[in-house]
């Protein structure tokens, strides 16, 4: 009887004599690594005994990375390689799939990993795949291996499913629901700001002088009308008479931009194409909670508010969004209190924040609020942004992209 043996057995549901290395490698994993590097002896006379000696290749490198995790110093890179390493442990990134950790995988997601691992596993018993020399980093062994398992994802299955489309269109429709529930987050709390701040009067003559201009920017070429036309989605030879409807339209795309992401203004040169692809992509890392931040600021400080990018930026810093009252200037009750699941567009994945990374996001934004007259030249905000940008952000939260009061 042996117990070290006999228990990565039970945990893989095969005999010692059908284990692979991945087996041995994910038992190794689960316990304690002092442990661990206690049970190898033992676990190796068990496998041998069995007539499934693995190699020694692979009992030296169980011991290494055992070792490094005992000492503290194996990072994740280090164990995700060596777990690689076993032969049928599919890397965790193939093409442009990136496999969850196991307790996040969906059903679907288990099913291809399950399937692939035993795509790998006739591999390897056919004499495809040589461990050893993934152990050592061989690069021809490592690149075959990729292109084994890149093969698998991209061909179809017997049902006629192609994994890689299967589930790169389910990452698409959990990004599509967890950005439609960030939305609705983000409408709900800016129309919960708008009811403090009330009424915002709309600036008629700024905006028509504003509208005016905005027309003759979109009559030339390049910047700033071709940039407004791209992040708005519309057409220069058919914008909207109305001009609150115009102005609300390009508001909305400097914190949406609608257009495509091959960005050539007419007439525009590549550099100029360039600096607009830049712009476009700073504007698309801007997050729900960067975009609240700087409307509450701009909305509660009313007209004459300083927005410039470094402003806005800073405003993000600073910005919480716990509300330790409700509305009616009353404790929130328990049941009020948020809790992880609501707050998820809040939370950063960032480490530490950085001014400066967050400033130049915003400095094409602050750019061109200045162009649609929403913040003046000394960058501060004016009577028509105070109106006009939070209504913005109402038409970009909003779940048809109208406009809601």
């Amino acid at each position: 009887m042996n117990s070290e043996a006999d228990r990565v057995a039970d945990l893989a549901g095969r005999p010692l004599s059908a284990l692979t290395r991945r087996d041995v490698a994910l038992a190794l994993l689960t316990a304690p690594s002092d442990e661990a590097l206690g049970s190898l002896p033992g676990l190796r006379r068990g496998l041998l005994a069995a007539g499934n000696p693995l190699s020694a290749v692979f009992w030296t490198s169980a011991e290494a990375i055992l070792q490094k995790i005992s000492d503290g110093v194996a990072t994740v890179g280090d164990v995700r390689t060596w777990l690689e390493a076993t032969g049928t442990e599919p890397n965790g990134i193939i093409g442009l799939h990136v496999w969850d950790d196991l307790s996040e995988r969906s059903q679907l997601a288990a099913e291809m990993h399950t399937r692939l691992v035993s795509h790998l596993e006739e591999r390897l018993a056919a004499g495809e795949i040589d461990p050893d020399l993934l152990a050592a980093a061989d690069p021809a062994a490592c690149q075959a291996y990729i292109e084994l398992q890149e093969r698998w994802m991209t061909s179809a299955l017997p049902d006629g499913r192609v994994p890689m489309d299967e589930l790169l269109d389910e990452k698409d429709e959990e990004f599509l629901a967890e950005w439609d529930a960030a939305d609705a987050d983000a409408l709900a709390a800016i129309r919960a700001l708008l009811d403090r701040v009330g009424d915002r009067p709309l600036p008629m003559e700024d905006l028509r002088r504003a509208s005016d201009r905005l027309r003759q920017d979109i009559a030339r070429p390049g910047w700033p009308g071709a940039l407004l036309i791209e992040c708005s989605g519309l057409r220069a030879d058919e914008l909207p008479a109305d001009d609150t409807e115009l102005w609300l339209r390009l508001a909305a795309g400097v914190a949406s931009p609608q257009g495509t992401d091959d960005w050539s203004g007419p007439d525009a040169g590549d550099d100029e194409s360039d600096e607009a692809e830049s712009e476009l992509a700073a504007i698309c890392a801007i997050d729900h909670f960067d975009w609240l931040a700087a409307i509450t600021a701009l909305a509660e400080g009313g007209p004459g508010t300083a927005a410039s990018a470094a402003d806005l930026a800073g405003y993000v810093r600073d910005y919480d969004p716990e509300d330790p009252e409700d509305p009616d200037g009353g404790e929130a009750d328990e049941a009020d209190e948020p809790n992880d699941e609501p707050d998820r567009f809040y939370l950063s994945e960032d480490d530490e924040y950085d001014d400066l990374t967050m400033e130049s996001l915003f400095l094409p934004v602050s750019s061109l609020w200045r162009v649609l007259g929403a913040i003046d030249d000394d960058e501060r905000l004016t009577a028509l942004g105070w109106w006009g940008l939070p209504e913005a952000m109402l038409r970009v939260w909003a779940p048809t992209g109208g406009a809601q009061n």
